[in-house]
């Protein structure tokens, strides 16, 4: 049974007390009709416990707004929740995602993450194809999905919100890979159950590359908010040598908004506990609230954090990823490519929870201690060591 404003609450007591869930908790959709926003559908999830996000179906199925009790955790940017038929994949040299970057979630893949590549496309067996040309982060997070469904479901006195749609990336002499995403959230909790696969339903050998962009901003991210993380390697910077501590800012702690920060980027080797999941936080002990981000370890074996510290655009990224920071070729080279055969899928199991105070943050922090702890020096010597990731063949 839910717990709700400190009580806990039947399905009767619950009806007995509205006419409607709605009045407590929900999921309903709209859509945006403003600006570069106009014309995107949009999920918005109520969970009752005063947590509110949003779900964009024409973006992926991304998660935009998150807010607790008021206060915001999701990220939002200059660029907006962009509608997808103004972005431009080809555009800036690859650089146009960052026009349509924003929200708490932003996915990336199917076939592609990190930076711009140029990679074979034998794969794809027609001649006039040489090769692909990927842009930052691949396609999949401007493609709109088919909404397959949303809305309440009880399970005895519990009540679930949930949404499913499909997200498709294919062309004709190219992939043909599908997104199946259904989230869900139990009224009166916190914890927000993201469920994905990804599907080859082409009948060429497709590669696979996948990556969550998890972004969290003030009044969640501000100076002295910390990085909690079992961290057995801090395998990479994007920063490290002579500039590594140029700017001040180590992995650890945050700064105010900073003028002229240029990101840095870390590549972290992150223990898993005795059930294979690798839990990642960041918290503010100053305002008693916390996001906590929970992935499997033999899903996304790999995790970076992501420091934008500007001033206009202030934003911390969890992200856990399908491969290392090192790209999609060194994948190929290192024969750690996800490569999908017809019918050949994978799945992605994660959780984004909300710590609402103290008592959740201290637990939080219990549970990844006791996994690993993480290096108490800001700046930690990289150690280069991106571990073989094994059992990659479809």
């Amino acid at each position: 049974m839910p717990e709700l404003y400190g009580q806990t609450l039947s399905r009767r007591d619950l009806a007995a007390r509205s006419g409607s869930l709605g009045q407590f908790a929900g999921v309903r959709l709209v859509e945006l009709t403003d600006g570069v926003e106009r014309g995107i559908r949009m999920l918005e999830f109520r969970s009752g416990t005063g947590l509110r996000f949003t779900v964009l179906v024409d973006r992926a199925m991304d998660i935009a707004d998150c807010e607790y009790r008021g206060q915001a955790i999701g990220w939002h940017s200059p660029a907006g929740f962009r509608h997808p038929g103004l972005h431009e994949y080809e555009g800036e040299g690859g650089l146009a995602w960052a026009r349509s970057f924003s929200g708490l979630m932003v996915t990336c893949g199917l076939d592609h993450i990190l930076f711009m590549n140029e990679v074979p496309a034998d794969n794809y067996v027609y001649s006039p194809k040489k090769s692909v040309s990927h842009s930052l982060h691949g396609r999949v997070g401007t493609i709109p999905a088919r909404l397959t469904g949303y809305g309440e479901r009880w399970d005895g006195d519990r009540c679930f919100l949930w949404a499913e749609g499909v997200v498709q990336q294919s062309a004709v002499f190219g992939e043909d890979l599908h997104l199946i995403r259904r989230i869900e959230i139990e009224v009166g909790s916190d914890d927000i159950v993201l469920s994905d696969r990804v599907v080859n339903h082409g009948f060429y050998r497709t590669p696979h590359m996948y990556c969550y962009h998890i972004n969290v901003s003030y009044p969640l991210l501000d100076e002295g908010a910390r990085y909690l993380a079992p961290i057995e390697d801090v395998v990479w910077a994007a920063h490290a040598g002579a500039d590594y501590r140029k700017q001040g800012v180590g992995y650890r702690t945050a700064p105010p908004p900073q003028l002229n920060f240029h990101e840095q980027v870390w590549q972290h080797e992150l223990a898993a506990d005795a059930q294979g999941q690798v839990s990642v936080a960041l918290v503010n002990d100053r305002i008693g609230l916390g996001f906590e981000v929970v992935t499997r370890k033999d899903q996304f074996p790999c995790l970076y954090e992501w420091q934008n510290f500007q001033a206009g655009q202030y934003a911390l990224g969890i992200e856990p990823s399908t491969h290392h920071v090192l790209g999609n070729l060194a994948a190929r080279e290192r024969g750690e490519m996800i490569w999908l055969e017809h019918g050949d899928e994978r799945r992605y199991d994660t959780v984004m929870r909300i710590l609402p105070d103290a008592a959740a943050i201290s637990a939080a922090e219990t549970r990844i201690r006791a996994v690993s702890g993480q290096p108490q020096d800001d700046y930690p010597e990289p150690s280069g060591n991106h571990r073989p990731i094994a059992g990659r063949s479809a």
